[in-house]
């Protein structure tokens, strides 16, 4: 069974004779069905019934409802309510606007608004960089999705994405401070996805793209990569694999390998798993091999017009292996996993490398369940909350826009992104690395300013930074003294 978690986490509300060992039987049967008790509350108590509110932590929507049908059917118990504490948690969104200066007099909307806001407008007009130090573009990120390709979900549209646009959102104001819209688009065409988010781009200072099917994914990056002064990033790429270079990174260190002598194999060469293969090469891993549902990417196969795969089979695979997975696992030090769940087995892990590094990333039900690996493998990362080595694009995107914000950067860089890796692996001291702790807490205060440092001094270094620092700038004593004119 899949670990039990908050993510569903239900109160359910029972009216039960209020005699001795009743509350016992209720906990005994919860914990027996599998169900994790995370809290018990009395709403009211008399002399003959007790109502109490129980937290409990399930593993699914069928093991919730499980639960709940059990606690119902003990002797004596009613059920009043069930409370989904998730969908209470998104409850009319995640994440509101909120003013920075007040608006309660008339002073304040003279200066807020009209008349005093169109001089504001024209020192713009007279100087459009102005914009960064008069307004919030500066520190506001554009997140933007078609809503093909959502988590594990698939094409669920841009109503449904909506709930992951917020939590993104969300994350970046209370990781690193920086305010982020979702644009959640009603189109999948290429054309009028760039078209859109030029058009929007002057109110922004950042795009993140979100959850975009490949290929069209790389095709609208590039693009607006092109065609726009502001730094466009696809997360699902670049934020996955920052993240996974840097448990890579520590993970290499706790097994005693270097990057340039081991073999990597990727199940899954999308925009996460080509993103990933790029950012190892940068690092020194030169033996990748890639897998689709054909197979192995070697050089000699017909990729049709996938320019993309061309691509990861030319620049991959020195050694040009074909043959299933299982036969190119044999002897290999890294397993990644970038696809679906169960799609590897034990036996294939089994003939792996001794200490063998496995990263199951698919979300939210990895290649293999860590409860499934054999004793060959010495460091095992997920995408899950539950499990240890959380890779988690959190620990990423909210450190790298602030630090692209700090220095104005232009862009975001392949010299940006491996420092921000490297910058996140160092996050945990060596005397701390070990098997179960080569990916830091997204919650540790270090991550986001060490990522962000690391990422503003790259930009910098590579010449995409418009100033030097942002305690460096001088914005506000240029745009705010009284000029004659």
């Amino acid at each position: 069974m899949v670990s039990t978690g908050p993510a569903y986490s239900v109160t359910i509300r029972a009216e039960y004779d209020n005699s001795p060992g009743m509350l016992g039987k209720i906990t005994t049967c919860i914990g027996e069905c599998g169900g994790d008790m995370a809290g018990i509350d009395v709403i009211s108590a008399g002399d003959q019934r007790m109502v109490r509110d129980l937290t409990v932590y399930a593993s699914g929507v069928e093991h919730t409802q499980k639960i709940i049908d059990s606690v119902g059917g003990i002797d004596g118990v009613d059920i009043r309510s069930v409370s989904d504490a998730t969908f209470l948690f998104h409850l009319g969104g995640k994440i509101e606007m909120r003013s920075k200066v007040p608006a309660k007099t008339r002073e304040d909307m003279s200066k807020a608004y009209t008349p005093g806001v169109a001089r504001v407008c024209m020192a713009i007009h007279e100087d459009p960089d102005a914009v960064w130090a008069l307004t919030g573009k500066a520190n506001t990120v554009a997140v933007v999705t078609d809503g093909s390709a959502v988590l594990g979900l698939g094409d669920i549209g841009p109503e449904a994405s909506m709930p992951v646009m917020e939590g993104k959102a969300l994350l970046f104001k209370e990781l690193s401070g920086v305010d982020a819209w979702p644009i959640c688009l009603d189109t999948q065409d290429v054309d009028e996805i760039v078209n859109i988010v030029k058009a929007i781009a002057p109110g922004f200072g950042g795009i993140n793209l979100e959850d975009i099917s490949a290929p069209r994914c790389f095709e609208i990056e590039e693009r607006l990569k092109a065609e726009l002064d502001i730094p466009v990033f696809h997360d699902d790429q670049h934020g996955t694999a920052v993240v996974m270079l840097a448990g890579l990174i520590n993970a290499l260190a706790v097994t005693g390998r270097k990057p340039e002598n081991i073999k990597v194999a990727v199940l899954g060469v999308g925009a996460s798993g080509t993103a990933c293969a790029k950012i190892m090469m940068s690092h020194g891993v030169k033996n990748i091999i890639g897998f689709d549902r054909q197979g192995a990417l070697t050089h000699d196969r017909d990729y049709s017009d996938n320019r993309f795969k061309q691509w990861f089979a030319d620049n991959t695979n020195p050694d040009n292996e074909g043959g299933t997975l299982a036969e190119v696992l044999k002897g290999a030090d890294v397993f990644l996993g970038l696809s679906g769940p169960g799609l590897v087995s034990k036996e294939d892990i089994a003939g792996m490398a001794d200490d063998a590094i496995v990263f199951a990333l698919a979300n939210p039900t990895p290649e293999i369940a860590p409860e499934e690996l054999p004793d060959n493998v010495s460091v095992m990362a997920t995408g899950r909350s539950d499990y240890p080595n959380q890779v988690n694009n959190s620990l990423g995107f909210p450190g790298l826009f602030r630090g692209i914000f700090d220095v104005r950067a232009s862009e975001i860089n392949d010299d940006m992104k491996l420092a921000a890796a490297r910058a996140l692996a160092s996050v945990i001291p060596e005397d701390s690395l070990g098997p179960d702790f080569v990916i830091p807490s997204v919650f540790d205060g270090n991550v986001v300013n060490r990522v962000a440092a690391a990422t503003a001094q790259a930009a910098i270094d590579s010449g995409v930074a418009r100033r030097a620092s942002r305690s460096s700038d001088d914005d506000a004593e240029s745009y705010t003294s009284f000029r004659l004119r």
